[in-house]
Parts: C-alpha cells; sequence; structure tokens
C-alpha cells in the first residue's frame, strides 16, 4: 500500500467534510442475535436474509472500493453482520490491501472465528481489528447477544488475533443502561491488563428495531467519570479530526479509553464516513433512511467513470448531521438497521 493517496480529486459534501472513511459491510447475516442489533424475537430462525446473488462479489466490492479511494478515502473498514461468516473474506483483504492510496484496512468482529482466522487475515493485508465485548460477566454477555456466546469464547478469540501479530486490539462495548453500566469499570480495568484499548459506546437509535429509548443512554460523561474513579484519567486530542471517539490516557501511563458520544456529544461536523451495504447500497450516514443503489448500475455495464460520478455527485449533495439534530420525531423515522451497514 501506498503512503500517499491516489485520487482522481477529492470530494467535499455541502459542509466541506472530505470523504475519508469507507465501511464496507460484507454480509447481512451474523452469528449473535444481540438486543441493541439483532433482537432474537424479529432475527428468528425464519428471517430471511439476502440470497447469496443480491450480495455484491469481491470483484464488485474491490471495484467500488478503488473508485471511492480515488475520491479521497484512505481507511477501509470490514464489518456486518459478522464479517467472519462471509466465506474466504481473507480473499477481499488481500485484493484491497493491493489497491493504491489505501491507508489501513480493519475489521469490527465478534471474535467467535478468530481462532480459525487471524493469522490467514493477518496474511491477507488485515491491519487492525476490534472487537465487540459488552460485558465480562457471563450471563450479562449471554443475555445480551441471545445466548450466542459465552465470554470466554470471545477472549479466546481476542488471544487468537494477539498471537497472530494484530496489536493494539481495540475492544468496543455498547452501554445500556440496566444492562451493563455496572461492567464498565471492570471492561476498563481488563483492557489496561490485557494491553486492550477500551471504546465504550454510547447506546444509539440506530434502525428502528432495537426499542431504542432516551432513558436506556449512559452519557459518555458518566462513563469517563465512573472509570476516573477507579483509574485516574487525563483528555488527549483526537488522532485526526474525524476520528469518531473522545480519548483518554490513564494517568498512570498504562493505556487509553475511548468514548463514542454520538448520543450527547454528536461529531457530526467531522464526519467522513461513507458505507456500502452488502447489497452494493452506498450510505453517507449511519442513521440514513435509504440509500443509492450501486450495484444495479455496476451490473448493468457501468463505467468506472459512470460510478464514480454517481458516488462524487451523491456525496457533493451531502448534507447528514443527524446526531446533531436527533429529536423525538427523527428517532421515529425509518433507518436503514445497523446490521446491515456495520455500525
Amino acid at each position: 500500500m501506498t503512503d500517499i493517496p491516489v485520487t482522481a480529486s477529492p470530494v467535499t459534501d455541502v459542509y466541506q467534510r472530505p470523504l475519508r472513511d469507507l465501511r464496507i459491510s460484507v454480509t447481512d447475516r451474523c452469528n449473535f442475535r444481540c438486543t441493541y442489533c439483532m433482537p432474537e424475537e424479529i432475527f428468528g430462525e425464519k428471517y430471511k436474509f439476502l440470497p447469496h446473488p443480491e450480495i455484491l462479489t469481491y470483484e464488485e466490492i474491490t471495484r467500488l472500493t478503488r473508485i471511492i479511494v480515488r475520491l479521497g478515502a484512505v481507511k477501509l473498514r470490514l464489518t456486518g453482520g459478522e464479517p467472519l461468516m462471509r466465506r474466504d473474506i481473507e480473499q477481499l483483504i488481500q485484493g484491497l490491501a493491493q489497491l493504491d492510496g489505501v491507508h489501513d484496512i480493519a475489521m469490527t468482529t465478534n471474535a467467535f472465528f478468530l481462532p480459525q482466522k487471524a493469522h490467514a487475515l493477518r496474511e491477507a493485508g488485515l491491519q487492525r481489528i476490534t472487537v465487540s465485548l459488552d460485558s465480562l460477566d457471563d450471563a450479562t454477555f449471554r443475555k445480551i447477544n441471545g445466548n450466542r456466546s459465552s465470554v470466554e469464547q470471545v477472549l479466546t478469540g481476542i488471544k487468537s488475533a494477539q498471537e497472530a501479530g494484530f496489536d493494539p486490539i481495540k475492544i468496543n462495548a455498547v452501554v445500556q443502561r440496566g444492562v451493563n453500566e455496572d461492567q464498565i469499570v471492570e471492561l476498563a480495568r481488563f483492557c489496561r491488563d490485557e494491553g486492550l484499548i477500551l471504546r465504550l459506546i454510547e447506546y444509539m437509535d440506530v434502525g428502528t428495531m432495537n426499542g431504542w429509548r432516551m432513558d436506556q443512554v449512559v452519557p459518555a460523561q458518566e462513563m469517563v467519570e465512573r472509570i476516573d474513579a477507579a483509574f485516574p484519567l487525563k483528555p488527549v486530542a483526537r488522532n485526526y479530526q474525524s476520528e469518531t471517539a473522545l480519548r483518554f490516557e490513564y494517568a498512570d501511563g498504562q493505556g487509553e479509553v475511548g468514548m463514542i458520544a454520538s448520543v450527547t456529544q454528536p461529531f457530526c461536523g467531522a464526519c467522513s464516513r461513507m458505507r456500502l451495504s452488502p447489497q452494493g447500497g452506498m450510505y453517507t450516514c449511519l442513521f440514513a433512511t435509504e440509500g443509492i443503489d450501486l450495484k444495479t448500475p455496476l451490473r448493468d455495464g457501468a463505467t468506472d467513470d459512470e460510478l464514480e460520478a454517481i458516488i462524487r455527485g451523491t456525496w457533493q449533495k451531502r448534507t447528514d448531521a443527524y446526531s446533531e439534530q436527533r429529536t423525538s420525531a427523527t428517532t421515529d423515522r425509518k433507518k436503514v438497521e445497523m446490521y446491515f451497514i456495520g455500525g
């Protein structure tokens, strides 16, 4: 991968926000049934996921990514659903790693399949891994994930990723009032001891199926105060302008923790993220109501220049700032589900 992005011409939106990050959801399927994403009562055995022919092939994903990178994207993140449910995903990573202009390739995973996949992912060119782990208490974790995994299975996956050379590994935890806020300090302690970077995420109103309520949100400030009481913290600057996390270092120098405060301290003003769904939909906001279909023109024979014109034109008209405009009216509107565009 090159150090300098090869771009046709970087694109900015109405608010002069550049396109910098591309999140690629490679599948709508997941082996977990987390209550805030794919609740079991909706996504049961009879739920119909996308048939394979409707999902973008790896060649199609790579082609669209090459075009989006030309427009300024330098950071790629593979998501799902659970991305490791997509067969031979290391082949996609290998193709993406060869694209000029890509600086960083990461993946968000529940870690269940990492013991079988970690080394192959590393060899293919994956650079960073983020693992979702919402609690260290097994009963709480099973309640959140639909009883699909123990904590120990996820910890085994994390260990496999460490052994494969991924360092540092980030841990994402979605915090919900009355569910797992009592685990915040223990998660911080565990990540400090294991050399992991914890990211605590405010419970968000993504999609319409998780029954989100504002009183279930644990504000980032409260999470900071809980950790600071046990392990003193000091704030540090974001690594780059559009980074989502509010970062803090431990005063004793033993690592860092971050807060993703999309609800109480929204960061729409610097958002540089585009999302690509498994079906080839392009979304310019996590809270979007609909996407722009790229699969149809791609399969109908559109040239790279024609696809680039669609993508460029969509981003140039972008005005998304949902978290800064959130009201009871907007939270009730129909929005794309998180499992479909990867959070």
